[in-house]
């Protein structure tokens, strides 16, 4: 029987990015850099992979773009610069190319920043036609299935800060340049696709849910109107499929494929686990998607949009021979009566009859995220990992995250840490009275905003004995002002500071730091733009100046994410060390 080591964690080979052909006969994607055309090693790194209308040319990035034919092997060179890349045909692809600055030293911030720019490349000739935005930085595009006509989505600058939060529309002829401006979409618009509705075609895309508090995601079209109102479901990705495009909904603990048809949205299967990154065919009758369920890792899957998947990739075969902790799914309520979900891992081969366990609980990021019921085992969130050590571990979707509807997710605007922590604590109550947890052997960690939940936790109770804040956030008003989302932040964490005295102080756990008396262990990327390293040395100091005992880590040159090798397996084994008091 294998044993999982941390090492299994971190070389894992993951599928990513899948692209099903126009003709929906192949399917291409990534594997840690590599390009893959169905179980076949192109043998050429790069990512973005996007097939030409006849799927005969697979074209990629490598820090610059090119295309591999699928028949011969041949590799062509194109243009530097690439973010992005659509084919019309053999003569004419449209490309988004983004300038890279030159020496900055020193740096000044009031600078514009280099914005993306729209254009049309010849692959015959090299040569670039622009596409005229200006002063304009393009973030997608789509083409109309009748024509080439774009829809193009844009802001004023790169950043996505709370000073111009706004996204615009615009038609965009590739023949002409001509330029129609449709106006202001919603909130981070993003996802663009044509939608044949009964009056003809039209423009929809996902943005965050209006009126009034952020959370959430909604699809919109040019006149705003809210296509996916009333679903008690949330869309997560919307593809171009035909006529009629194709979303990806969060359904409770599991995930619902739609498509978009004339008059709204219709429901064409519900998958356990996880689907994600799905594309499809030029007629949408043919699907590529990642797909997970509690004990099978992400792999790539084809098949009908309504019909079964068939699994095309197998990366990480080592995983095969190992006995994993049960996954059960929860049903509860909150102290308000509210209906929630999450998940329950035991340890490997152990039953709730062997409780109870020490129990780690692992609030999930976002906040606008969820837990499906999809394999655990990633640098982190590792709920696998942790049941191996012998915890149980509790994954709970409080109220602010997806697959319950729009009042669901923009519950906890302006209010982060109260509801959506009292339907943590519900979970650990429950598992408790059932006599899964030992209520003197709990613990808390989580990254991000999963981070913030934890930090948050043990400024409210001494229940904990542990705990750990991964790029965590411990002051919004700072967060909303030094954080690259902070339009999000605003809405979440109560506005800017410059908006004068709000609610962010008091929802701050920086504000709570007095009442701290678990042990915390404090880890985050040094170079993290998503969530400051401030946000951890403000922590920090705090415990230092009220004598708490802590551990404060922090990784060189790591953003949000935790890259590289060594730095995860650090991670995973200091995570794992935190806690193990709790198993004595």
């Amino acid at each position: 029987m294998a044993t999982l080591t941390a090492a299994m964690i971190t070389d894992a080979a993951i599928p990513a990015e899948p692209r099903i052909s126009p003709d929906g006969r192949q399917v291409a994607y990534v594997v840690n850099g590599s390009l893959w055309v169905d179980s076949r090693n192109l043998g050429v790194s790069g990512t973005g992979p996007r097939w030409s209308p006849d799927s005969r040319w697979l074209y990629y990035r490598d820090g610059r773009l090119h295309r591999i034919s699928l028949e011969t092997g041949e590799i062509q060179p194109l243009i530097d610069g690439a973010v992005d890349c659509l084919p019309l045909d053999a003569d004419r692809v449209v490309v988004v190319t983004r300038a890279e600055p030159g020496p900055r030293d020193p740096v000044v911030w009031t600078d514009p920043l280099p914005k993306n720019t729209l254009g049309l490349l010849d692959p015959g000739t090299g040569e670039t036609r622009p596409l005229e935005l200006p002063g304009r930085h393009v973030i997608e595009f789509a083409r109309c299935p009748e024509d080439d006509l774009l829809a193009v989505l844009t802001r004023v600058t790169p950043e996505q800060d709370p000073v111009h939060p706004t996204t615009e529309l615009h038609l965009v002829d590739p023949a002409t340049g001509e330029v129609r401006d449709l106006g202001q979409t919603e909130l981070v618009a993003h996802a663009p696709v044509w939608w044949r509705a009964e009056d003809g075609w039209r423009v929809a895309y996902l943005a965050t849910t209006p009126p009034g508090p952020i959370g959430g995601l909604a699809v919109f079209d040019a006149e705003h109107r809210n296509l996916s109102a009333g679903m008690s479901c949330c869309p997560t990705e919307l593809v171009q499929a035909g006529e009629f495009p194709l979303a990806v909904f969060g359904d409770g603990l599991d995930t619902a494929l739609y498509r978009l048809e004339h008059n709204g949205f219709r429901r064409l299967r519900l998958e356990r686990g996880r689907l994600l990154a799905l594309s499809a065919s030029d007629s949408g009758e043919a699907v590529a998607v990642l797909a997970s369920t509690a004990h099978e890792p992400r792999n790539v899957h084809t098949g009908s949009p309504e019909g079964p998947l068939r699994q095309v990739s197998d990366t990480r075969p080592e995983l095969h021979g190992i006995t994993w902790g049960t996954q059960e799914r929860l049903a509860y309520r909150a102290a308000d009566g509210l209906e929630l979900d999450g998940l329950l891992i035991l340890p490997p081969g152990r039953t709730r009859e062997d409780g109870p366990f020490s129990l780690i609980t692992i609030p999930h990021g976002g906040p606008y995220d969820r837990y499906a019921d999809e394999f655990s085992l990633n640098w982190f969130p590792s709920g696998q990992w942790l049941a191996a050590a012998g915890h149980a571990v509790f994954l709970p979707n409080g109220r602010g995250g997806q697959g319950h509807g729009h009042e669901f997710a923009v519950s906890i605007a302006e209010a982060v840490g109260l509801g959506e922590w009292t339907d943590v604590l519900s979970g650990i109550d429950l598992l408790v009275s059932e006599g899964v947890a030992d209520p003197d052997r709990l613990g808390i960690g989580s990254w991000s905003h999963g981070g913030f939940v934890s930090a948050w936790a043990v400024g409210q109770t001494d229940r904990f004995k542990a705990a750990l804040m991964g790029a965590g956030i411990s002051d919004w008003g700072m967060l909303v002002a030094t954080g690259e989302e902070g339009v999000l932040e605003a809405g979440l964490g109560g506005g800017p500071t410059w908006a004068g005295p709000g609610p962010y102080t008091e929802l701050s756990p920086i504000t709570h730091a007095a009442k701290v008396t678990t042990p915390v262990l404090i880890a985050h990327g040094e170079l993290d733009t998503n969530v400051p390293l401030s946000q951890a040395i403000a922590f920090h100091r705090a415990l230092r100046y009220f004598g708490v005992e802590h551990e404060f880590v922090v990784y060189p040159r790591e953003g949000h994410r935790i890259s590289e090798r060594a730095h995860q397996l650090d991670l995973l084994q200091r995570m794992r060390d935190w806690f193990e008091p709790l198993l004595r």
